[in-house]
Parts: structure tokens; C-alpha cells; sequence
């Protein structure tokens, strides 16, 4: 792959600059390149479960400061976007997810409801998932709400090994409702378009790095955005052997991917 071409990067963060709260090699590096070339770059998480400013306090914490908002797409805020654009304000949302993602719902000015008087529920990971929350969002959506997932991720990368993702959550639902969800995020092109958007970019011109085989490069590669993958997260050498979808460049990790973009 000629990298000399790329003008703007996305990149997935969990498996790809951390796992949890420990940070993967190269996180510090990487925005130094960035900003010495001055790449325009947006960081595209499947992840809902956490708002922008939190991910700026996190990035702050891991030793890189200063990151505007404007820089980071989650499939929350994406989630958000679509709710806003296709319901009628005064359309009660159900959230089965994380406060956070109750915070982006409300930011789009929605009014949140646990009762089956709710139109939409939108549904993302749950670290405090309980038998009451599957009942219930699996009633209001079984009365006729419409069904939104954030992404589909059945694993979460974390320093023990990959833990239940949204996708496995949204699986429970699916089956307790008989329904399937409109997912918003990777590999679906919401993200990807609002990254490209905000970068101003051509797909060709453009980078994404990401762990995750089936979404971040399969979802990329549909929209004709350059990919490269890191073997540090969720899929392995050997899927990606496997696999009909090929990245167009395959590293160990960020820092061997980094050793060859400081080259070019």
C-alpha cells in the first residue's frame, strides 16, 4: 500500500490505542506523527457507552492532552444523529444502555421514558445489565417500538481478554422481542460518513485503521476508505487469512504501523 497518498486518518480506539484503561504502545507516538503532519484524523468508537468529553478526559489521562470534541464520533453520537433525524421531538425514547448514553439522547432534545408509551428504544452496552432491563426493553419493543442498536460488537476488548459487546446484549433482545434492530454503527456507513464529513476528505485519501476485522475493515473497505489493521485488539492473523475482506495493510500493532507512515 502506497501511504504517501493518505491525506486524513480514522481510527477505531479500543483494541488500537488502548485496552480498558491501559494504553497500547504507540498511543503517544501516534498523535505526535499526526500533528507533526499536520493529518487531519477523526477517532471512530463502536463504542456507546461513553460521551466525547469523557473520551477527551480519558485520552488527557493517558498522556494526550487537548483533543477537541470535534475530533471523536462514537456510535452513540451517531445513534443520537439518526434519532434526531428521522423522530418527531416528541418521541419518548427508552434507553437500555449506559448514562451516557441517556446524556446523548437528551442532548438531541428527546425525553426519556421506562414505560411501553415509549416509540423507539435504543439499545447499547449495559455494564449493569439485569434481568428487569432485558424484560423490559424486550416488552416495549415486542408493543411495537422501533429497535435501535448502536453497533453490533459482540466482544469488547479488555487487558484479560475480549468481554460481552453491544452485539451480545442486542442478541438477548432480539431474541426475548423477535425483532431486529436497525444498528447504527461500524460496519454500517453511518460513522464512516460522518468521519469523512467532518475530514473533508475523499474515501481514497483517507485511512482507517482498526481492530476488528468484520467492522472497522469491512465496513471501510464498502465505502472504498483505505484500510489498515492492527493485530493488538479483536481479530487475528488467522480470520483475516480467512477472510473474503482483506485489509490493504496488516501490522502486529500501531507501532509497526507507525514505522512505516513516518517513512512516507
Amino acid at each position: 500500500m502506497d501511504f504517501s497518498t493518505i491525506k486524513a486518518i480514522i481510527s477505531d480506539m479500543d483494541g488500537v490505542l488502548w485496552h480498558g484503561d491501559m494504553p497500547l504502545p504507540g498511543l503517544p507516538e501516534f498523535f505526535e506523527l499526526l500533528h507533526t503532519r499536520a493529518l487531519p484524523y477523526v477517532l471512530a468508537t463502536n463504542n456507546s457507552s461513553k460521551t466525547r468529553q469523557d473520551y477527551v478526559g480519558k485520552l488527557a489521562k493517558l498522556g494526550v492532552p487537548n483533543i477537541n470534541l470535534d475530533h471523536i464520533v462514537t456510535s452513540g453520537t451517531a445513534t443520537a444523529a439518526y434519532v434526531k433525524k428521522h423522530y418527531d421531538a416528541n418521541t419518548l425514547i427508552h434507553v437500555f444502555g449506559s448514562e451516557a448514553l441517556c446524556s446523548m439522547i437528551r442532548d438531541v432534545g428527546f425525553n426519556l421514558t421506562d414505560n411501553g408509551d415509549a416509540g423507539v428504544v435504543v439499545a447499547g452496552i449495559k455494564w449493569d445489565l439485569t434481568y428487569a432491563d432485558l424484560k423490559r426493553a424486550s416488552a416495549i419493543i415486542r408493543g411495537g417500538a422501533d429497535f435501535i442498536g448502536t453497533n453490533p460488537d459482540t466482544t469488547y476488548p479488555m487487558p484479560d481478554g475480549p468481554a460481552p459487546g453491544t452485539g451480545s446484549m442486542l442478541a438477548a433482545l432480539q431474541a426475548a422481542s423477535g425483532r431486529d434492530p436497525v444498528i447504527i454503527g461500524k460496519p454500517h456507513p453511518h460513522m464512516f460518513e460522518a468521519a469523512l464529513d467532518l475530514l473533508g476528505t475523499a474515501p481514497e485519501e483517507t485511512l482507517m485503521i482498526g481492530d476488528r476485522l468484520n467492522t472497522d475493515i469491512v465496513g471501510a473497505a464498502r465505502l472504498g476508505i483505505r484500510t489498515a489493521m492492527v493485530l493488538s485488539g479483536i481479530s487475528s492473523a488467522s480470520e483475516v487469512q480467512a477472510s473474503e475482506v482483506q485489509p490493504d495493510a496488516l501490522f502486529d500493532d500501531l507501532p509497526a504501523l507507525l514505522t512505516v507512515l513516518a517513512a512516507q
